[in-house]
């Protein structure tokens, strides 16, 4: 069971001046249950949001900001709104020159995800911690253009939170055709066909991919080896899944 296109109707946002907006609310876990909406939302680049787009923002009941980039990508057109709270972790930086020399002509696809999720335990338990412990709130993860560092910390939340693969992949490729405006926009060519070609020389498909990076990756041990400790793991996944059956009252 995947998303269908009712329910990504539902997650897609509309924010003033992004493009890739969309609440991880709503996908399929393996045991029957559902990731909680207006929890986590992933997003392209806020530095572009109008003071519309931050209202709409904040009247969505986000109050953390998770920025995945470098401190030299920070542009914003308007200040950050007062009564948010903002945490930076600059995936990019923290994988390291040794990390980029290895495997950063895979850099923008799906290929390099699982090499990231395994080398750079600090980063994700980075990830998973400020989820953990933002405060009450939706929290929003972003980067430049909410693909592959949001995509890369999508994919860690929804495994954590025991999503089906299927919707995790569906997810992530929901992405490719959001962008495709953004290019135009910035005078380059859509680098779905970048990827394409990268995917086509290691003899896959990004759906594949995405599937491999999955297979055998076990989020919980993965971030306790990180030095995460149990209490955030346990409050990551209370906000990203709904409450039990049994737990709701009438």
């Amino acid at each position: 069971m995947t998303d269908t296109g009712e329910q990504t109707e539902r997650r897609t946002l509309t924010w003033d001046g992004c493009l890739n907006v969309r609440d991880l609310g709503g996908l399929p876990t393996a045991t029957g249950g559902r990731t909680r909406h207006r929890a986590v939302v992933r997003a392209d680049n806020l530095d572009r949001l109008t003071a519309e787009g931050w209202e709409a923002l904040r009247a969505y009941g986000i109050r953390t900001v998770i920025d995945l980039r470098n401190a030299d990508e920070y542009k914003p057109l308007l200040p950050l709104p007062a009564g948010l709270d903002l945490v930076r972790i600059p995936l990019d930086e923290l994988a390291g020159a040794d990390w980029w020399q290895r495997w950063g002509e895979l850099d923008g696809t799906p290929l390099s995800l699982r090499p990231y999720l395994d080398e750079c335990p600090g980063a994700i338990a980075a990830i998973v911690a400020a989820v953990a412990r933002a405060r009450p709130g939706g929290v929003v993860v972003h980067c430049g253009a909410g693909r592959d560092r949001t995509g890369l910390a999508a994919l860690l939340l929804l495994s954590l939170a025991d999503v089906e693969p299927a919707a995790i992949v569906a997810d992530y490729l929901l992405s490719g055709p959001n962008l495709r405006p953004l290019w135009g926009m910035l005078g380059r060519p859509d680098e779905d066909a970048l990827i394409t070609a990268v995917l086509d020389r290691a003899g896959t498909t990004a759906d594949r991919a995405l599937l491999t990076a999955l297979d055998g990756f076990d989020p919980q041990a993965r971030l306790l080896a990180a030095g995460l400790g149990p209490a955030d793991l346990a409050a990551a996944r209370a906000r990203l899944l709904d409450p039990p059956a049994a737990m709701i009252h009438p």
